[in-house]
């Protein structure tokens, strides 16, 4: 499982942090969940990031393989509300086109534009890790919150639909240029 925090400065976007938590060599489950709940609290102590985004499952063909990613993910999910951050979801799809421009980008591509967005040298090997920090960046990009908001707010992720021009100026008067 792949972890990625990034913190936003004015209009200056950096990498916090970002690495990989080996499950693999735990051949329990549960234990496997709960080093995930106990990393995501460890994370959200440390750096109190004011939102929290995961990549949303990906339907594959194996039933077992999409029953403990939903666990694992209700773990972070749970970890995230207990310390009232609300979890937002984002299709693998969104995530590289909010990255590349193209929702079919490969993972390279997603990897080279994170590292010259964000301006770190960490290699390839901590794909899982850039696949993180990519969620973040997706996030950044379709949120509403302002920079510097506080832990708080909630970040807004779907705008309002409006039923006319009309209806979508009164409701957005900061966007008319006159």
């Amino acid at each position: 499982m792949g972890y990625g925090l990034i913190a936003v400065n004015k209009n200056k976007i950096s990498l916090v942090e970002m690495g990989v938590l080996h499950l693999s060599k735990h051949d329990d489950h549960a234990e496997r969940l709960e080093l995930i709940y106990r990393k995501m609290e460890t994370l959200i102590s440390i750096h109190k990031p004011v939102a929290v985004a995961i990549e949303a499952p990906f339907f594959g063909k194996n039933v077992q393989s999409m029953l403990k990613l939903g666990r694992a993910q209700g773990v972070a999910i749970a970890a995230a509300m207990k310390h009232g951050l609300r979890a937002v979801e984002y299709a693998p799809r969104k995530v590289k086109q909010s990255i590349t421009g193209r929702g079919n980008a490969s993972k390279e591509q997603v990897w080279e534009i994170l590292q010259h967005t964000l301006k770190f040298q960490e290699d390839v090997k901590y794909m899982d890790a850039t696949d993180a920090v990519g969620v973040a960046l997706c996030h950044h990009y379709q949120s509403k919150v302002p920079v510097g908001a506080g832990a708080s707010k909630k970040p807004s992720v779907k705008a309002k639909k409006s039923s006319s021009w009309a209806a979508f100026l009164n409701e957005n008067p900061g966007r008319v240029k006159k």
